[in-house]
């Protein structure tokens, strides 16, 4: 018996009831299916669709599924195609791309703000760039504030050195204590793999005290602080950094000790105490010396009176030798 045979078999033995109560369950499952759908995505997906952001029922429930805030993404989405981002094509703000930056660990709607800043400031920043930074554990929105408006930094920054004034000596061996406001603007193009505000700190700090260091005396720092802005600023501090320098300006200048006269000080009284050895160190060779002619006087001494002891033994002898002779 052939196939076609065995259907029209079937056909025959289910009447148009049966078929009528099929058709019903499976209208009633579609539409269950179709209720679920819409009550649990069905706002999200109309509020999308007014917004012409462009993301699908079926978009929705795998993102579900894959653990993906979808009301986060729609947003996104909805934010980007208001504020004029392409939301197709390759260099689109897709669902995917977002869906991949939100797996991968991303913050997407700070993402999407930073874009908006940047486009409204008029800034080179595209959807890969601010995502990579986002990635990079850098506060992507910050950094374009901060492009925006520049930030100031304190250098030396008391909260992380402790100190709140540097220290640096003119040629003519005075101290002077400087605080710095350095003010920087994040350069975002070197912000990924970049130097940090630290570095920013220590460099300016190196750069004021070699300046203040080639100045001739402390009245010329005192008398024209902007020279030693300026020859920081030349040595082009903000290389390899994620910051752009705009100024550095001198907050506060103090004198301090007179560390040239300490040292002079310092070196006569080491000097002094030189010569006092030396003298030292002569005048007990000199008493030495003068023990040693003592011992050789003594020793001539005695030198003498064993050559007189021996005279009047040679005056007897003598005398002897004269009898002797008679």
């Amino acid at each position: 018996m052939t196939s076609h045979a065995i259907f029209s078999l079937i056909s025959a033995a289910i009447t148009t009831q049966q078929w009528v109560t099929v058709a019903v369950v499976v209208a009633c499952i579609i539409g269950l299916a179709v209720l679920l759908l819409l009550f649990n995505w069905g706002q999200l997906w109309f509020q999308g669709f007014m917004s012409g952001a462009q993301v699908s029922l079926l978009s929705l429930v795998w993102m579900s599924l894959r653990k993906v805030n979808s009301r986060m993404i729609v947003q996104a989405k909805i934010m980007a195609k208001q504020s004029g981002f392409p939301i197709s094509g390759p260099s689109g703000v897709t669902t995917s791309r977002l869906e991949a930056h939100y797996l991968a660990g991303g913050n997407v709607p700070r993402v999407i703000r930073a874009l908006i800043a940047a486009q409204r400031a008029r800034l080179n920043l595209n959807f890969d760039q601010a995502a990579a930074i986002d990635l990079a554990g850098r506060d992507v929105l910050e950094a374009v504030q901060t492009s925006v408006n520049p930030k100031v930094i304190v250098c030396p920054d008391p909260k992380k050195g402790g100190r709140s004034m540097l220290s640096a000596i003119a040629k003519n061996g005075v101290e002077l204590q400087v605080s710095a406001k350095v003010t920087v603007r994040t350069n975002l193009e070197q912000l990924i793999g970049g130097a940090t505000e630290d570095t920013i700190i220590a460099r300016v700090g190196e750069g004021i005290i070699t300046a203040i260091g080639s100045s001739g005396t402390h009245f010329e720092v005192m008398e024209s602080p902007v020279n030693i802005s300026r020859a920081v600023l030349s040595r082009g501090l903000d290389s390899q950094t994620a910051f752009q320098i705009v100024s550095i300006d001198i907050a506060k200048i103090e004198v301090g000790q007179n560390i040239g006269a300490r040292l002079q000080v310092d070196q006569a009284e080491a000097d002094t105490r030189v010569a006092q050895a030396r003298a030292e160190e002569r005048r007990a060779l000199a008493y030495a010396v003068e023990q040693e002619m003592k011992a050789k006087v003594t020793e001539n001494r005695a030198l003498v009176v064993a050559a007189e002891a021996k005279v009047p033994l040679a005056l007897a002898a003598a005398f002897r030798k004269s009898e002797a002779s008679s």
